[in-house]
C-alpha cells in the first residue's frame, strides 16, 4: 500500500483528508474513516489512522477525514458541512483514479459513528439543508459505538453535553437543526449498516445502537447490530473481535452482490 497522502478539501487547518491506496493498480472499493470524539476539538484524526491503515492493507483505498470541531471553529454547521464536503471532493483527490467511487462505505467511532449515519441518510436532506445534494453517495455504513439518536442522547446527557454543545441547544429549543442533523429522523436511508458495539461501553449505551436499528427495521432499511466485548475504545483496536466483526460484514456484503472491485479483499489474521 501507500503512504497516506494528505488533500485539503477546505481552507481551514483541519479541513483535509488523508488517501491510502491498496496495493495493485486497479479501482478498489473505498472506505471513509470518521473519528469520534463527541464532536470536540481535543480529538482528532490520529484516531482514524488505524482504520485506514489496516483497510489499505487489505485491499480498500481508505479515507481517513479530519473536520472542524467544537472549540476550533466547528460544531453546527460546520462539522456537518466538512463531512459533506470531504466526500464529496472525493473525484478530485490523489489516487482518485484508483478509487470505485460508486461503491464507498463510511465508517465512524462515537461521534464519528453519527456522522458515518448522517452521511448515508444525506440523499434524504431537504434542499438548503447542511450537506443536502449528495455528489458521493453512501452504498454501506459501519457504525461503532454510535451516537446515532441524538435526542436520546441529550436525554441521557450522553459525554457531559456533547450533543447540546455541538447542535447549540436542546431539541426543544433547535428542532430543526435536529430534524436534520438526527440520523434516526433520516431513515430510511436504503443502505446496509452494522452496529457494532462493546458490551461494557459506559460512554455511549449499548442502547443507541440497538434504538437507531429498530428505527431503520421499521421502515424497513437493513441494520445488524453486533455486541462484542470490551469498552468504548475497544473497537479501535484493529486486533480486537470489534473490528474483526467489521471486517467480516464488509466481505458479506461483497459476497451478498455489492461490487467491491477487484478480488483482492482479504480478512488476514
Amino acid at each position: 500500500m501507500t503512504r497516506p497522502v494528505p488533500a485539503a478539501y477546505g481552507p481551514g487547518p483541519d479541513q483535509f483528508l488523508e488517501v491510502t491506496l491498496p496495493a495493485g493498480e486497479g479501482p478498489a472499493p473505498v472506505v471513509v474513516v470518521l473519528h469520534g470524539g463527541f464532536w470536540r476539538a481535543r480529538y482528532g484524526i490520529e484516531l482514524a489512522r488505524p482504520l485506514a491503515a489496516d483497510l489499505a492493507g487489505r485491499g480498500w483505498a481508505a479515507v481517513a477525514v479530519e473536520y472542524r470541531r467544537v472549540g476550533a471553529g466547528g460544531g453546527w454547521p460546520m462539522t456537518l458541512q466538512d463531512v459533506a464536503a470531504a466526500l464529496d471532493a472525493l473525484p478530485e483527490v490523489p489516487g482518485a483514479g484508483r478509487m470505485d467511487l460508486a461503491d464507498v462505505t463510511v465508517v465512524g467511532h462515537s461521534a464519528g459513528g453519527h456522522l458515518a449515519a448522517w452521511a448515508a441518510g444525506r440523499s434524504r436532506l431537504p434542499a438548503g439543508a447542511p450537506g443536502a445534494g449528495p455528489r458521493v453517495t453512501v452504498a454501506a455504513a459501519v457504525l461503532q459505538a454510535g451516537v446515532l439518536d441524538l435526542a436520546a442522547a441529550v436525554a441521557a446527557d450522553l459525554g457531559a453535553g456533547a450533543t447540546v454543545g455541538f447542535l447549540g441547544g436542546t431539541p426543544d429549543e433547535l428542532p430543526g437543526r435536529y430534524a436534520v442533523a438526527d440520523p434516526v429522523r433520516l431513515l430510511p436511508t436504503g443502505v446496509p449498516v452494522l452496529c457494532v458495539h462493546g458490551s461494557a461501553d459506559t460512554t455511549v449505551p449499548v442502547d443507541q445502537s440497538e434504538r437507531y436499528a429498530a428505527a431503520a427495521a421499521a421502515v424497513g432499511d437493513q441494520v445488524e447490530v453486533a455486541v462484542v466485548p470490551g469498552d468504548h475504545m475497544a473497537l479501535l483496536d484493529v486486533g480486537g473481535p470489534g473490528w474483526r466483526r467489521a471486517l467480516e460484514w464488509l466481505a458479506e456484503q461483497r459476497a451478498g452482490g455489492r461490487t467491491l472491485g477487484p478480488d483482492r479483499i482479504t480478512l488476514g489474521p
